[in-house]
């Protein structure tokens, strides 16, 4: 298999390009060692070597690295992995590895944004907010029903009710373009139009 193109990503490392849209990233020491040259065929042997063994064992720590410090979605742990020049098919070798010791848990992950999130982000913000992070519609469900068997509550009119206070909103004072503005600013913030409607006429927010 040629290699197309050779490019550094930094002072360290380098981006190799093969034919078939092949593409990762190694050391310029183990450039150096495999004897990869632009323009020539990288031998079957380094290439084996290196999607079997080097690439895989790397993107394993990586990704066992990332979790230490946060916890990740899935498709969070993903991108980060390919963003680091990680093959496809190596990057979810490294996730299988990682969710067998259930390091990832998109239901988990679901569970505690809901938690931390509940007391002000709407409903619809919080999927929002998840279906972004790479979280699947019936992972959510799972996620809301856990958290209220948890104990797990909200109630928006108070939210709502809150937030105008911070904002310093006075539905009775404000003007028309006053009025709009914060009705945006809760449409923004996942409430529904009606709610937002209700909110800035003073219709049971006092």
């Amino acid at each position: 298999m040629k290699v197309t193109r050779i490019e550094e990503v930094t002072k360290s490392r380098v981006r190799i390009f093969l034919e078939e849209e092949i593409d990762f990233v190694l050391y310029k020491g183990e450039l150096r060692a495999f004897q990869i040259f632009e323009g020539e065929e990288i031998a079957q042997e380094s290439y084996d070597r290196i999607m079997e063994e080097i690439l895989p064992k790397r993107a394993k720590l990586r990704a066992m690295n990332l979790l230490k410090n946060r916890e990740y979605t899935v498709k969070q742990l993903r991108d980060k992995l390919l963003m680091g020049g990680y093959p496809e098919k190596i990057v979810e070798e490294a996730l299988a590895y990682v969710g067998s010791f259930h390091y990832t848990d998109d239901l988990r992950y679901a569970v505690a944004f809901i938690s931390n999130h509940e007391n002000n982000r709407s409903r619809r913000r919080i999927e929002q907010d998840l279906a972004a992070k790479g979280i699947a519609r019936d992972i959510m469900e799972k996620a809301w029903i856990e958290w209220e068997e948890q104990g797990g509550s909200q109630n928006e009119h108070e939210m709502i009710r809150k937030l105008l206070e911070k904002k310093h909103f006075i539905p009775e004072e404000a003007d028309q373009r006053e009025k709009q503005r914060m009705y945006g600013f809760l449409v923004r913030k996942g409430f529904s139009g009606e709610q937002a409607r209700k909110a800035v006429l003073a219709d049971n927010y006092g």
